[in-house]
């Protein structure tokens, strides 16, 4: 009978790692039966995209090797496809270390070392010291790795360089596809691995987005329903009442593997993250933004924010599922404090613009019955308060026109700015025009360089000993000064040519107005787009602050510094309107 026996061999295990072998008394491998792991992996961002290191004939390599070696008995098979081999936080991998420490397994085989893992130190760690203490034969096949029997020092030597190896090859694929990456980014093709909800891949193309027509009117109904006042919680439920799938499940519905950290047992359903992760996304009307996290390198998935001016952002990349007009007005609306009575269904028309003229505190709303008659009125939320303010009581009927009212005259005050624009733009020849600033820069120029001349000859007088040196020096730092100033000079003309040159007939003030042929009713979205705040005096004075009010004060500016003609802001429609302003049956409407 042969007596067997294990023994921890410390000698030939670099690191002080050890090796477990198992001997016959005549130093022959003794036939033992092993619970064998077929481990096998394949990765999606390392570049194993060979056929040879496929899932299925990674199996099939591993069973033919087994049947050759009847000691060897497969328990059970570990794929994980789709794993990056530079960490081991792999759900088969993990699960398959368990089956090793409840001794189910004590015999792992892999088609090569970097099926296993190409983390050099990590790799290096789990054979030469996890696997020997728990006392598990690891197999690399086609590397001739077998911990199992005796190795040679060649075989040991060339061991390390080999996972070195596979942790460099990783390191080189990881940078190429990080490279390939970017540039996909900047040119606004989408890397993404699921497409955004209202959206599906094109099967012609997987880095463009076409329109998914179920979930995209599902889209647009959000956009809507905020519009009209609903909150993104009160958004939420609506869906969730109407059985609509939020885009986890809607995803899973399609068959796509997609997870979250965050998930329990339940169904996922909508809630108001998710619908704001919706409102405030730009790729709805047509613009692509990626690249916002970064990792520190190819080993470390911690994920890092990158600031917004790092991000690649490119627009028109795709078919918009809503108009940037829509978006614009939500995003204006989602600043607004809109909230509501849990039994209302959406807010009022002027909720979240109306504040107090003195304490800049909410306007809030109430309704009176007069003889079965509903009148609704403003007043202030510090009276209301008793913090000392007055009510500054308006009905909701004279607020609504005196608003409309000033939203007219700033209408036809655009519509005049944008005549007086085009009129100024097209008088090249004009010495009031833009081509006095390139005549001021000319001349500015011509004394930049008469200065540089006569600085020049003071070099010739210092050597023809006109000048002394002193008064050489003295001379010198004059027309230094004069050139500095002069360059100075041209930097402020330029600069104020570009600010009149960046007044674009098609700029966002001049089209968030004209896309309305006439204004003679308010609603929501309008308020939005041209309204920044409305604000209600004690005497019943309305003043509306105006969007772009910088942008349109600029513009006079410059009409101002033309010079036009004279009075030529008599002609516009600026200013304010006044109808018996202390009366109780209308309001003054102040246009800013």
């Amino acid at each position: 009978m042969i007596t067997s026996l294990w023994f921890l061999d410390s000698t030939t295990m670099p690191s002080g790692g050890q090796r477990l072998m198992f001997f016959s008394e005549n130093n022959t491998t003794q036939e033992k039966k092993y619970l064998c792991a077929s481990y096998v992996r394949l990765s999606q961002d390392d570049g194993d995209k060979e056929e040879s290191n496929s899932i299925i004939n990674q199996k099939n390599l591993i069973r033919d090797f087994m049947k050759k070696h009847p000691e060897f008995t497969l328990v059970k098979e570990y794929p994980d496809d789709g794993y990056s081999g530079v960490n081991f936080e792999r759900p088969a991998f993990q699960e398959m270390m368990e089956d090793v420490k409840s001794h189910r397994i004590n015999c792992i085989i892999v088609k090569d070392l970097s099926r296993f893992g190409r983390n050099y130190i990590e790799t290096g760690k789990y054979l030469e010291q996890v696997f020997p203490f728990l006392g598990v034969r690891f197999i690399a096949i086609n590397d001739g790795v077998d911990t199992g029997r005796a190795q040679s020092d060649a075989e040991q030597f060339v061991l390390p360089f080999k996972n070195l190896f596979n942790d460099s090859y990783c390191k080189d694929i990881s940078t190429k596809v990080r490279s390939q990456l970017a540039i996909k980014r900047k040119n606004g093709d989408f890397v993404g691995s699921f497409a955004c909800y209202g959206y599906v891949k094109d099967p012609a193309d997987h880095n463009q987005l076409i329109i998914d027509p179920e979930a995209a009117e599902v889209v647009r109904n959000i956009f809507d329903w905020k519009i009209h006042g609903l909150s993104a919680e009160r958004i939420a439920e609506k869906l969730n009442s109407q059985g609509i799938l939020c885009p986890m499940e809607y995803k899973r519905r399609q068959g796509l593997k997609v997870s979250t950290n965050f998930r329990t047992n339940d169904k996922a359903k909508w809630s108001a993250v998710s619908v704001l992760r919706i409102l405030k996304n730009e790729i709805y009307v047509g613009v692509t933004t990626q690249g916002k996290v970064t990792t520190p390198s190819y080993k470390i998935k911690r994920l890092i924010e990158k600031p917004e001016s790092e991000w690649d952002r490119v627009e028109g990349t795709h078919e918009p599922v809503i108009t940037q007009d829509i978006f614009d007005a939500v995003q204006a609306l989602m600043l607004r404090d809109t909230r509501i009575s849990p039994d209302e269904e959406k807010v009022y028309l002027f909720s979240g613009f109306l504040c107090c003229a003195d304490c800049k505190l909410n306007m809030t709303r109430r309704v009176n019955r007069v003889n079965g008659k509903a009148y609704a009125y403003y007043s202030c939320a510090g009276y209301k308060k008793k913090s000392g303010c007055t009510s500054h009581n308006i009905s909701e009927k004279l607020l609504y026109d005196a608003v409309l009212t000033a939203i007219q005259y700033q209408f036809n005050l655009v519509l005049d700015l944008e005549r007086l624009l085009k009129y100024a733009q097209e008088l090249p020849d004009d010495p009031n025009s833009l081509h006095r600033f390139e005549v001021q820069i000319a001349n500015l120029e011509d004394d930049i360089r008469r200065n540089q001349e006569m600085k020049l000859r003071l070099i010739e007088n210092l050597n023809e000993g006109i000048l002394s040196r002193e008064e050489y020096l003295e001379l010198s730092a004059i027309y230094d000064n004069r050139i500095r100033d002069g360059r100075l000079a041209i930097k402020n003309v330029e600069a104020e040519r570009d600010g009149f040159n960046n007044l674009p007939l098609e700029s966002e003030w001049l089209t968030s107005f004209k896309k309305y042929p006439r204004i003679d009713k308010l609603n929501r979205i309008l308020l939005a787009e041209l309204v920044h705040i409305i604000e209600v005096h004690e005497n019943k004075t309305v003043t509306v602050r105006f969007r772009f009010e910088d942008q349109i004060n600029h513009v006079i500016e410059y009409l101002e510094h033309l010079n036009l003609k004279p009075n030529w802001k008599e002609d516009l429609s600026h200013g304010t309107k006044e109808s018996n302003p202390g009366t109780t049956d209308e309001a003054a409407a102040i246009v800013c």
